[in-house]
């Protein structure tokens, strides 16, 4: 039996009846007001997208933030779109409303923001690089945006993991991402069996450090991890997922691990329980809807056959950094738990892995081992505990 966290859908009517507390009110408030003002830094008449669905933890977090975006001078605008899973297409009068260029971007839903059936079909360029959404594009590329993107978030993980030390947080994410940046590879074990080493060489780490106030920076809130896309064809091991993880459905409380063979980058078999075949049927699904886009004319047949290939790619490796974060089946606060790291099945942050999935899957008490070009080491973790 396995537990998963279903994405909630209510008509837009109920979400908006969604009764709290007076102290939960207050908290709201405060996350909101944090997250505007102390992570985004949002200033006078700058245009403020906020993205829901009709659901009452997207609708009531939406709604927090609206009014502390207008409270601190800006001009927000709330979109509500339908719920949407890893595999949809966003709303195209969603996509449309990137083309204002609005300087911040909010993504609270309650599943995903959805895909850009247009940038997929003809990716945008910019300085040699080729974006399959238009928000990467101005958030990555064109650096005019900056913005957070909370998945299934919920009042509770709002309320507790926002209001955080975002000093400590940034000065261990740093220093996390110098190590990364300098290392040529990573070892990762853990007692649940993990054991798999990645190439680093020419990749940079990226922090999730809850600073989102310069053009063109963004990641998670709640915040809390330094991630890192692998060096393509080099993650080489065994990856046992024995904490959560995410699949088409929605994420998984794992009972059973879940054990991938990991070869050139690629996983190559995948055993384990109902939980294992659920992300064995997840990734078949999206190596099935890259061949019908290229049937549909939307993907060329080489780009439809790199896009399938990568459903299985080692797309990322990220540590967790919130001290308030817990493991609960959410993997938008699961993944910024301590004593975590995390890797993600699919598309990475490079933009040289394209796939129509990102599954992140957690490991419990790591022991993260980088080694440098020199042949020296150093130890990140041991067992679950940070040692910087």
């Amino acid at each position: 039996m396995i537990t998963i966290s279903t994405i909630e859908k209510s008509s837009l009517a109920a979400a908006l009846q969604n009764k709290l507390g007076t102290p939960e009110l207050e908290k709201l408030k405060r996350s909101a007001e944090i997250a505007v003002n102390t992570v985004l830094k949002v200033k006078k008449d700058e245009q403020v997208l906020i993205i829901a669905n009709p659901a009452p933890a997207s609708m009531s977090i939406s709604a927090s933030l609206y009014d502390a975006a207008s409270q601190a001078g800006g001009k927000p605008t709330l979109l509500v779109q339908p719920i949407k899973t890893q595999l949809d297409f966003a709303e195209e009068s969603v996509i449309a409303a990137f083309s204002a260029r609005p300087e911040v971007v909010l993504s609270i839903s309650a599943g995903k923001l959805g895909k850009d059936e247009k940038g997929i079909s003809e990716p945008y360029q910019w300085n040699g690089t080729s974006y399959d959404h238009v928000f990467h594009l101005l958030q990555y590329g064109e650096k005019v945006t900056r913005a957070f993107w909370s998945p299934s978030l919920t009042i509770d993980s709002f309320i507790r993991t926002v209001p955080i030390d975002y000093a400590l947080l940034k000065k261990r994410a740093l220093l996390i991402s110098e190590i990364l940046n300098k290392a040529e590879s990573v070892h990762v074990s853990a007692p649940g069996g993990t054991d798999i080493r990645i190439g680093l060489t020419g990749r940079i780490a990226k922090v999730d450090d809850g600073d989102f106030s310069a053009p063109g920076s963004g990641g998670n809130l709640p915040a809390g991890e330094t991630f890192i896309s692998p060096e393509n064809n080099t993650a080489e091991g065994l990856i046992v997922f024995d904490g959560a993880i995410s699949v088409n459905q929605g994420d998984i409380l794992i009972q059973e691990p879940i054990r991938c063979t990991v070869h050139s980058g690629f996983v190559t078999d995948i055993t384990g329980g109902a939980e294992a075949d659920a992300l064995r049927e997840t990734i078949a699904l999206a190596e099935i809807n890259a061949q019908e886009l290229y049937k549909s004319g939307k993907l060329s047949r080489e780009k439809a056959e790199l896009y399938a290939k990568n459903a299985r790619n080692i797309g990322e490796f990220g540590i967790g950094l919130n001290p308030e974060a817990h493991m609960s089946g959410n993997m938008l606060e699961d993944e910024k738990a301590f004593k975590t790291c995390h890797f993600a099945i699919g598309q990475n942050y490079d933009e040289d892995a394209p796939s129509l999935i990102h599954l992140d899957g957690l490991v419990r008490n790591p022991t993260i081992n980088a080694r440098f070009s020199d042949k020296s080491e150093c130890l990140i973790e041991k067992d679950g505990e940070l040692l910087l």
